[in-house]
């Protein structure tokens, strides 16, 4: 382990070091803002007003966009924390096509030390864009309609935390097994198109048919979204209750926008969403650990053993 350190600042050094990967990083989540507040935020205020129309409801235009950008920036960071995490892992692929990752193994490094170390860099600077960016998203609420407090702002920063937890491990599992930058490219167009549609960020999965609702519910980043959603939009949504909004119609809102989820037909209640993540993330760290564990021992088989030597390989 003495030896973690050092490949942990080497990976993060390498990534901001490299202005394609880490560019592409950081600028995701701000192209994804604007993509949102312009096409997306114009179709949550027409639902959110129809719904309170339908209601025989009137609220103030501060309100119905503290709602849309609760929705918007929610969904935001649902998905820049899982995709961005994509975005820091391509060095391991990097580092397999220039052969440096063959220089580290020929050091005194251990393979699961070789595994966390990638693991760790990943989790810091995934960390590190999407507070960057969640800093974005609050400045924009507060430029539309500002109904949060300081505790909300620290459950969000616990939410993305977590998701990004979950986003690292998720991206080792699926990165650990490729070889080329061509693999990757396609994985991570794959999981960019996606991600946003199977968490609920780009369309609430309220509005899906409910085979596919029972489906998303084993998913965990279904309830990272949703727990991003009631810190996000808690604030507004006591607003609506003090200004007399019956129950019926705050029930029905939440309903729409995920902040209510339910697993089988039973409401799932936030520290049930927090426990499904965190089991999500234990099992996904768990599976990134197996793997190196069991590609170390297939090394150091004898068949292998011999086999690299057939072929040259150390």
């Amino acid at each position: 382990m003495m030896g973690l350190g050092a490949l942990i600042k080497r990976n993060m050094k390498l990534y901001f070091k490299d202005k394609g990967m880490f560019f592409t990083s950081l600028i995701t989540p701000l192209i994804l803002l604007v993509l949102y507040s312009t096409f997306l935020g114009n179709i949550y205020e027409e639902s959110f007003r129809g719904a309170l129309a339908a209601a025989g409801t009137a609220v103030s235009d501060e309100v119905i966009w503290g709602c849309v950008g609760g929705q918007l920036v929610s969904s935001l960071l649902a998905v820049s924390c899982v995709t961005v995490a994509f975005c820091a892992n391509l060095l391991v692929i990097q580092d397999k096509v220039t052969g440096a990752r063959g220089d580290l193994t020929i050091a005194p490094v251990k393979s699961v030390t070789l595994g966390l170390s990638y693991y760790l860099a990943t989790l810091g600077s995934t960390l590190l864009i999407n507070y960057a960016a969640m800093g974005v998203c609050l400045g924009y609420l507060a430029m539309v309609g500002w109904f949060l407090t300081a505790g909300d702002v620290l459950a969000l920063i616990l939410d993305v935390t977590l998701l990004v937890l979950f986003g690292t491990a998720l991206s080792s599992c699926v990165i650990f097994p490729l070889s080329s930058n061509g693999q990757a490219s396609a994985v991570g167009t794959i999981v960019s198109a996606g991600y946003g549609f199977l968490c609920g960020a780009y369309m609430p999965i309220s509005d899906f048919s409910d085979g596919l609702q029972k489906v998303l519910s084993f998913l965990p980043g279904t309830y990272g979204t949703s727990l991003l959603r009631n810190h996000a939009m808690r604030g507004v949504f006591e607003e609506m209750n003090g200004l007399g909004f019956p129950s019926e119609v705050m029930e029905a809102i939440r309903d729409s926008v995920d902040c209510n989820l339910y697993f089988f037909g039973d409401k799932v209640g936030l520290p049930a969403m927090y426990a499904v993540l965190i089991a999500g993330i234990v099992f996904a760290v768990g599976l990134f650990i197996g793997m190196n564990i069991l590609n170390m021992r297939i090394k150091h088989h004898p068949y292998e053993k011999d086999a690299n030597k057939r072929h040259g390989r150390k």
